[in-house]
């Protein structure tokens, strides 16, 4: 099946690893990278919601493969909590690689829950990688215990009073102020399986500060502002502890549209 990606034709690929199918579009040619999205998304509703543009990436001569997460979009996965940690969504990122047969090291990145996947990846095989990028860092460490409790609240809200509840909940939310403008998209994953990844990801954190240090990958971070789930301390962390990074941060959208030009920059770069 074909797709189109920012107005490139993209190839659907499809892959089973441990007892999910795993769906991805393949486009472009060139080095390649490969981006995972962030949490209850997927690759049609990051599109639809037009926050990321990447096209810069693939006119910039990368072969760019984006997958929808386990249990997302249009990706198949249990109701298992245990499925949807960071370190099990990095083996998926690491079975995609083995499927795609590509020439290492490659690119990866990703965004919010695609973030600590690609770190937790990197930590795991850093051989395998060769830059990151990594969109609005989650929340972690000491930042991390709020936002896990609220996902294992969310978690039973769905399972004892249903999605709807969740959602109008949800709704009440105030959106940070940089992003107030971007559409809202229902969650991918489905009633059934949307509890289980809440609690996923309840007991998921980024690898230590110890590991990140460890990467030598040159890394480009992207972050906004006021967002209490992608704190602006992450990703400024991140950047601290990563010999090799550099961090730009947002505060308007139309500065977030010039973060597919900034990618495209990161990953033709010549390496030091």
């Amino acid at each position: 099946m074909m797709r189109a990606a920012d107005g490139h034709t993209a190839e659907e690929g499809r892959f089973t690893h441990r007892r999910a199918e795993l769906v991805y579009d393949d486009c472009g040619e060139g080095p390649l990278a490969v981006y995972a999205h962030g949490g209850f998304v997927s690759q049609a509703a990051e599109d639809r919601m037009g926050l990321f543009e990447w096209a810069p990436v693939l006119e910039a001569g990368q072969r760019l493969v984006r997958y929808d997460a386990r249990g997302h979009g249009r990706s198949t996965g249990d109701p298992v909590g245990s499925d949807y940690t960071y370190p099990s969504l990095a083996a998926d990122l690491l079975a995609l690689l083995d499927h795609l047969a590509a020439p290492e090291p490659v690119s990866a990145m990703g965004s919010s829950m695609g973030c600590g996947t690609v770190l937790h990846a990197a930590v795991h095989a850093p051989d395998r990688f060769c830059r990151l990028v990594l969109l609005i860092p989650p929340t972690a460490w000491t930042t991390r215990e709020a936002h896990a409790r609220a996902d294992r609240e969310s978690a039973d809200t769905i399972e004892e009073q249903g999605l709807d509840a969740w959602l109008a909940a949800k709704a009440q939310q105030p959106r940070p102020a940089v992003v107030a403008d971007v559409p809202e998209v229902p969650p991918t994953p489905t009633e059934r399986t949307l509890p289980a990844v809440l609690r996923g990801l309840s007991v998921s954190d980024l690898p230590s500060p110890g590991a990140i240090a460890a990467l030598r990958q040159p890394t480009l971070v992207l972050s906004w502002v006021d967002d209490p789930g992608h704190p602006l301390s992450t990703a400024e962390a991140l950047a601290g502890l990563l010999p090799h990074a550099v961090l730009h941060v947002s505060a308007t959208r139309a500065d977030i549209r010039t973060w597919g030009a900034r990618i495209a920059e990161h990953l033709t770069r010549p390496r030091p």
